[in-house]
């Protein structure tokens, strides 16, 4: 294993929340064959229980000076590297929990409340859906490993 990061911060959205950003939250708990406690989409497809999103993405937008508040995409885990660098398959371990890379995130039109250039600009690198392959609590500041490559 080999360390490449470290957790940014971290989001999750109860079924009162509505929209966007997502909340921030002290720690997430990642439970497997389930999602992350108290998330609005736990339970639902576990192929897609963690949005995780780098630095880059927020740093793409503020070059075209789009200022967005973490959070604003949709992710669950804001990594400080660009995870769309990794395949299908990778697994990161922060923790005791660990992550794979199941499918890139598809746009949004709904940022474009943001702005309506965010969509196409972010087309590329807006997130990317994970599964958890082990149940563990993430929270800021954790060591990223990468545990498995795609």
């Amino acid at each position: 294993m080999m360390e490449i990061g470290k957790v940014i911060s971290t989001f999750s959205a109860t079924k009162l929340d509505k929209g966007l950003p997502r909340p921030k939250k002290d720690k997430l708990n990642l439970i497997n064959d389930f999602g992350i406690e108290n998330d609005k989409f736990a339970g639902k497809d576990l192929d897609k229980t963690v949005m995780i999103v780098g630095t880059f993405t927020y740093d793409m937008a503020k070059n075209e000076n789009i200022n967005l508040k973490f959070g604003s995409l949709g992710e669950n885990i804001l990594f400080d590297f660009n995870p769309h660098n990794y395949k299908v398959g990778t697994q990161f371990k922060i923790g005791t929990a660990i992550i794979e890379i199941t499918e890139n995130c598809t746009i949004c039109n709904h940022l474009s409340k943001f702005d309506d250039d965010l969509p196409i600009l972010i087309k590329d690198c807006r997130g990317i859906y994970c599964k958890i392959i082990n149940s563990g609590v993430v929270k800021d500041n954790d060591t990223i490993l990468l545990y498995k490559k795609g």
